[in-house]
């Protein structure tokens, strides 16, 4: 992906961050991620329904990278079964730490093509996919 259309992504995803509200239906499974190096600190909130992501909410104070990914991520997971979700995912994990990756299924989310050229702001980039890994590993374990 161009580099001047992966920053435009990324403000508009920062700016106009999809599903950046709050909810209080207990329904939604809360998981907390959190950047002990930055100011990232993000309640993101999952609804499973018949293993697939019906919706994601987030709340949280985060730089321009994990708001970004983070708005991305809802927008690409919303509506999958959970094992689409899980290899979306994986190959985001996959593209930020220079490794084989299925761009096709990525969508935006190559956007962050690059990241792995700057660590610390991988660990932005990859924050809100631990949140939603750990989300889905709990479902399944239920």
């Amino acid at each position: 992906m161009d580099k001047d259309l992966s920053r435009e992504i990324i403000l508009e995803h920062f700016q106009n961050p999809i599903n950046k509200e709050e909810t209080n239906n207990d329904n939604y499974k809360l998981v907390n991620t959190k950047n002990p190096n930055c100011i990232d600190n993000l309640d993101i909130k999952i609804l499973f329904e018949n293993d697939t992501i019906k919706d994601i909410k987030f709340m949280g104070e985060a730089c321009a990278i994990s708001t970004a990914s983070t708005s991305i991520m809802i927008k690409n997971l919303i509506g999958k079964s959970i094992k689409d979700a899980k290899d979306y995912i994986n190959n985001f994990y996959h593209m930020c730490n220079e490794e084989e990756y299925n761009e096709s299924i990525l969508n935006e989310g190559l956007a962050f093509q690059d990241i792995y050229k700057q660590n610390n702001r991988k660990n932005c980039a990859l924050l809100p996919y631990k949140g939603i890994l750990k989300a889905i590993e709990e479902y399944e374990n239920k």
